[in-house]
C-alpha cells in the first residue's frame, strides 16, 4: 500500500465515524419526540373548520379561533365577492368563530350555516381532492350548485376550474378521513 493511500483510508474512516457520531449525538435528544411524531402522525388530524391565519415574519400559517381567515362567507353569495368580517358581528359554529361584515349576514348564516359555510370546512377544495388540508386565499373561490368552494391560490384555482366535478368527487371522499372524528 502506498503511504498516501495508507493514511487516506484511516482518515476517511475516522471522518465517517466522527460525522456519524455527531449526527447521532445531535439527534439523540430529539429521538423520542421524532419517534412519537412518526408513530402518531397518521393518527393526528386537523380540526373540521379551517382556522389557519398568516402569522410571523415569514408568513407561516398557524391555527387561530377565527374561521376562514375572518372572511364573511355569506358575502360570497349575497355580494358575489369576498368581504372581510368584523369582530362586531361574530358567532360560534362547529368550534370556530365566524365573522361577518354585517348583522344581516350574521343573521343569514345563523339561520342556515350549512348553506353559507364553505365546503370542506373552508380548506382548499383542490387540496382536499388531493388528500391534503391546505390554507386558503379568500380571493380564490367558486360557487357551484349553491355551494361555496375556496382554494389556495390563483394557480390552484385555475387547476380546480379545469375539472371541478372530478375534484369535488375526490374531495368528498377524502375530507372525512382528513379531519378529527368526534
Amino acid at each position: 500500500m502506498e503511504p498516501t493511500l495508507a493514511i487516506a483510508v484511516p482518515i476517511c474512516t475516522l471522518y465517517k465515524d466522527i460525522k456519524s457520531h455527531m449526527i447521532t449525538r445531535w439527534l439523540q435528544p430529539f429521538a423520542g419526540i421524532l419517534l412519537v411524531l412518526f408513530l402518531t402522525g397518521s393518527a393526528l388530524a386537523a380540526p373540521a373548520i379551517n382556522t389557519l391565519e398568516k402569522t410571523g415574519l415569514f408568513g407561516s400559517y398557524d391555527a387561530t379561533e377565527i374561521a376562514v381567515r375572518g372572511y364573511d362567507t355569506v358575502a360570497y353569495f349575497t355580494e358575489a365577492r369576498p368581504a372581510t368580517g368584523s369582530a362586531d358581528h361574530t358567532l360560534q359554529w362547529q368550534g370556530a368563530t365566524w365573522q361577518f361584515a354585517s348583522a344581516d349576514n350574521q343573521a343569514l348564516f345563523e339561520a342556515d350555516p350549512e348553506k353559507y359555510a364553505p365546503q370542506y370546512g373552508g380548506y382548499c377544495a383542490y387540496g382536499v381532492a388531493g388528500g391534503y388540508l391546505v390554507k386558503i386565499e379568500p380571493e380564490n373561490w367558486t360557487i357551484l350548485e349553491g355551494k361555496l368552494y375556496v382554494n389556495y391560490s390563483d394557480n390552484v384555482q385555475s387547476q380546480w376550474e379545469k375539472n371541478i366535478p372530478e375534484y369535488i368527487q375526490k374531495a368528498n371522499v377524502n375530507f372525512e378521513q382528513l379531519i378529527e372524528s368526534d
